[in-house]
């Protein structure tokens, strides 16, 4: 005799009602949105979240006693600037070039003179991975952690030819004069 003969009839009820219950789970997707530090941003429309980005870093940066940042974003602007760049070059070095460089970048925002110190990457597919690199390379770390950052801009350029595909720039950037 099989076990579901052996049932009385309200177990089989609640065995079928279970059953359904099951059956009907199965088939209602649940749709959970992908934190956006694990979004891809290797796509021509990705944009980084900069308010994630501000509040990862500075959380990492409370961790070492240091005080939090804002999202700037002229600071944004010469980050995308950079990105793109990159992108277009299919390298890191893209920034080499004068007009490229920072303290021009910087210079084109009214901030000639303002302190500021920048991360240059490709290869990392989300900000969580690219977090992750910078926090590892003692050169990337120590732009995180800079003691006179207040403010940063963050961005990324994709090129789908390129060895990296997905290039960074992130900004970060003592008080405005």
């Amino acid at each position: 005799m099989n076990a579901f003969k052996m049932l009385t009839g309200s177990a089989k009820r609640i065995g079928l009602a279970g059953l359904a219950a099951l059956l009907l789970s199965a088939c209602v997707s649940e749709t959970t949105e992908t934190p956006s530090f694990y979004r891809s941003m290797a796509r021509v429309d990705a944009a980084v979240d900069q308010q994630t980005a501000a509040q990862m870093i500075s959380q990492y940066r409370a961790n070492s006693g240091l005080g939090p940042v804002t999202v700037d974003p002229a600071l944004t602007a010469i980050a995308l600037s950079q990105a793109r760049a990159m992108a277009k070059a299919g390298d890191v070095r893209a920034s080499l070039p004068k007009a490229q460089q920072l303290e021009t970048r910087m210079a084109s925002i009214g901030e000639p003179g303002t302190y500021a110190v920048e991360n240059v990457s490709g290869g990392y597919r989300t900000l969580a991975e690219a977090f992750s690199g910078w926090r590892d390379s003692p050169k990337h770390n120590k732009v995180m952690l800079d003691d006179k950052a207040t403010r940063l801009g963050i961005a990324t350029a994709y090129a789908p030819n390129a060895k990296h595909k997905v290039f960074w720039s992130l900004v970060m950037a003592g008080p405005k004069p």
